[in-house]
């Protein structure tokens, strides 16, 4: 179904810095890219929520009846420490803590992304690229701005020209606000700068020395790509010079999306990209997340349990829920409170959602479902709300529970539209996951386990009849007991 046909789509264009009205370039498809991962370390929880964001996004775009190419890449090669362009590469630093191949460090944590991606019910993108793949292609894209007069040479390194652009009529800033004059004055000078012609020139190429491991052959030197590079090399390969949407962190806005789309634009003329979008921080206890100080946790951890920031394991339907609970562009303050409150939420959802299939029918329904249903896609079409989009779930829910306890009533056809749409929105669209089944089984196996414990006491007590029949109720249900020399274990048959 073609719904994006009655369904305007708005969305918040950090360029404009408004909200406009999605056209896609090519009516029916949209191209969208996304900055994936540095692979030198384990997914925090902070890129996280970003990739969830727009995984929400990719998957409404889906239900809209786009047919969309969502290209992510793998940054594995050329993001030094800081901005300032300055330090090791982030995965050749790790290697060499480690004492192992780069590429090691890559896979390892490549692999790290996609099993916590999985977890948390991420669709996988159409393409995802990594820089290591484009090499050529980089080394070829920083020919043409060579060639364009906008980038020079210094010493092995290529860096390009921002005075230059600008003074052709170009804009660097467009997208954060900042100007050139800003730029030279609020930076410092650091070692490693002076080559530059001016402080905020940002590298195309840089030079390795002796001590760097992940190096290639390039026109000007053995060395590598700036870490820039790579999504304008990239986001042009895949999707074309002009693309719909990019998306990314609101900490990429500058320098990284700037330089993305001075190099870009350096090339094409054209604009490279019509809708920014940037998803907002996420704190944690209200402050940043820092390894550093402890107030930190892995995506893995909050699953396990296994950390001292929650009281207990949380499933990923809540963690999906309780990050859709905020808008995309709003700071999100993470805990064990919010959780907890979250996963409340939760489970009225997941609990209406089963009783749904139980509910009597009528003649007609005390609640408009049809006008319900048009305030979730408005709550979404809104620069994907989703937020409001839920608080338009819980209407529903309170009508469910109003059927179920006779206050209320509802038609078989509103009956099988609620249910078609809540599962569209609930599953399709926020890409929540029903845990209620493996909290289910946590609970039967705490239970089961307090029976061991209670008939090991009968046993201790040598009260036999007790031991047996608590044995054989058991088996009545399906539940075998295995006595053994580490204790007493149990399966479901």
């Amino acid at each position: 179904m073609e719904l994006y046909k009655e369904n305007q789509l708005k969305i918040y264009n950090s360029l404009s810095k408004s909200k406009e009205e999605f056209k896609p370039v090519t009516e029916g498809r949209v191209g969208m890219y996304v900055c994936g991962p540095t692979v030198y370390s384990n997914v925090h929880l902070g890129n996280l929520r970003t990739f969830m964001s727009f995984d929400m996004v990719f998957r409404y775009l889906l239900h809209l009846g786009y047919k969309v190419r969502y290209v992510r890449n793998i940054t594995d090669a050329g993001h030094l420490e800081s901005d300032a362009e300055e330090g090791e590469d982030k995965i050749a630093k790790k290697a060499r803590l480690e004492e192992i191949e780069p590429m090691e460090v890559v896979q390892r944590y490549t692999v790290d992304f996609h099993e916590v991606t999985a977890k948390y019910n991420f669709l996988p993108p159409s393409i995802e690229p990594t820089a290591t793949g484009h090499i050529v292609e980089q080394i070829e894209m920083i020919k043409e701005i060579m060639d364009k007069g906008l980038a020079y040479e210094v010493n092995g390194s290529v860096y390009f020209d921002v005075l230059k652009y600008n003074e052709e009529g170009n804009n660097y800033g467009v997208l954060s606000g900042r100007n050139v004059e800003d730029a030279i004055h609020n930076t410092r000078a650091l070692d490693g700068q002076s080559e530059k012609k001016n402080p905020q020139d940002f590298a195309l190429w840089k030079r390795a020395d002796e001590r760097h491991i992940m190096r290639w052959p390039s026109p000007w030197s053995d060395g590598f790509p700036g870490w820039h590079l790579e999504c304008s090399v990239m986001s042009s390969k895949y999707l074309g010079e002009q693309i719909d949407i990019h998306g990314g962190g609101m900490d990429l806005k500058f320098p990284h999306h700037e330089c993305e789309i001075a190099q870009s634009h350096a090339c094409s003329g054209v604009q490279p990209v019509n809708y920014w979008m940037h998803a907002n921080m996420l704190l944690l206890n209200g402050q940043k997340m820092s390894k550093s100080t402890g107030n930190s946790i892995l995506p893995d951890e909050i699953l396990s349990g296994d950390n001292t920031i929650l009281s207990k394991a949380f499933g990923a339907g809540v963690v999906r829920f309780f990050a859709m609970q905020a808008h995309y562009r709003s700071i999100l303050d993470f805990s064990n409170d919010a959780l907890l409150a979250s996963e409340k939420g939760y489970n009225k959802l997941m609990e209406a959602l089963s009783i749904l299939k139980e509910l009597k029918t009528a003649k007609e329904s005390s609640f408009d479902v049809q006008a319900w249903k048009q305030k979730c896609y408005d709550a979404m079409n809104d620069d994907f709300n989703t937020p409001i989009l839920i608080a338009n779930l819980f209407e529903a829910v309170k009508f469910i529970n109003q059927v179920k306890d006779n206050k209320g009533t509802v038609s078989a056809s509103d009956a099988e539209l609620l249910s078609a749409t809540l599962n569209s929105f609930v599953y399709d669209i926020l890409g929540l996951v029903n845990d209620s089944k493996e909290q289910s089984s946590d609970k039967l196996g705490g239970v089961v386990e307090l029976l061991i414990k209670l008939r090991k006491e009968a046993r201790d007590n040598k009260d036999w009849a007790l031991s047996d029949q608590i044995r054989d109720e058991l088996a009545a249900l399906g539940i075998q007991l295995k006595d053994g020399r580490e204790g007493t274990t149990f399966s479901v048959n």
